[in-house]
């Protein structure tokens, strides 16, 4: 096992497969680098070096009190790029990772950075506000608060059979392994982490680190995502983001990086087979 220590001392878990230009996966709540394992998968085997890291209180990484918020996610993320001396990279979040990477993007810029991809992402704000009223109601997210604090396992339960996979949806067929490993990620996160986070995805607003992006960027989205509408997520992204390329994927959920993923896995070939240094 392989750990990058940021500046106040946290350990951050790192998967590094593979050899080649540098792709970068930023996983969702509440789920780890475990998460990407079929796209990591598929790039290594196709010539490129994958880093995948735990978020600071997910996974195998430390459970630290303080930092659970995207200016530390993005910084734990530069301490990952740096640690590793990433350069030409592709950045890849996933949900709350796609606010990771925007996050990074307004913080650090691109020096280090080739390509961007934003897959069923939180940017560029999910909150409903007086400025983004096609957002989600804040009801929601106080919902998803007070699940994790009475009964966070069947929280995680209830998102895994119902929403996140569209297993809710008439004639849907979501394996029983796919929803345990939803949960089983989710239960190895720290507790205050988690519930802290959904604050950091829901309610971050990151129109401003979108206008800052000035390298190659692709939005990949579903348009039956309950959990990031897709209105509000991708096609919002999209619109904000300098020449962004979007790619719906039509009555897909959020949680393509499974349901999709060999489709997933090809466009993000695809992708990254279109950089040429």
């Amino acid at each position: 096992m392989t750990f990058v220590t940021t500046p106040d001392g946290t350990q951050i878990y790192v998967k590094d497969w593979g050899a080649g230009r540098p792709v970068v996966l930023s996983h969702g709540w509440p789920l780890n680098s475990d998460s990407w394992e079929s796209q990591a998968l598929h790039l290594a085997a196709n010539g490129y070096r994958v880093i995948a890291h735990d978020r600071r209180g997910h996974g195998r990484s430390t459970q630290t009190w303080h930092g659970n918020e995207m200016n530390t996610y993005a910084d734990d993320l530069a301490a990952v790029i740096e640690a590793y001396d990433l350069r030409d990279a592709t950045l890849i979040g996933f949900s709350t990772g796609g606010g990771e990477v925007a996050r990074y993007i307004g913080r650090h810029g691109t020096a280090r950075v080739a390509q961007a991809v934003l897959v069923s992402a939180v940017p560029p704000l999910m909150l409903r506000t007086d400025d983004n009223p096609g957002g989600v109601p804040l009801e929601v997210f106080e919902g998803l608060r007070a699940g994790s604090l009475a009964d966070r396992s069947q929280l995680y339960r209830d998102l895994a059979d119902g929403p996140f996979f569209g297993n809710n949806r008439p004639g849907a067929d979501v394996s029983q392994g796919m929803r345990d490993s939803f949960w089983l990620q989710g239960m190895a996160s720290g507790h205050r982490n988690a519930y802290e986070c959904i604050a950091a995805f829901s309610a971050t607003d990151f129109r401003p680190d979108l206008a800052a992006f000035d390298v190659p960027t692709l939005v990949v989205h579903g348009d039956d995502d309950q959990v990031v509408p897709f209105e509000v997520g991708g096609k919002a992204s999209a619109a904000l983001i300098r020449d962004a390329e979007l790619i719906v994927y039509p009555g897909a959920p959020h949680g393509i990086t499974d349901t999709h993923k060999d489709r997933l896995n090809s466009d993000l070939l695809t992708f990254l087979n279109t950089f040429n240094n």
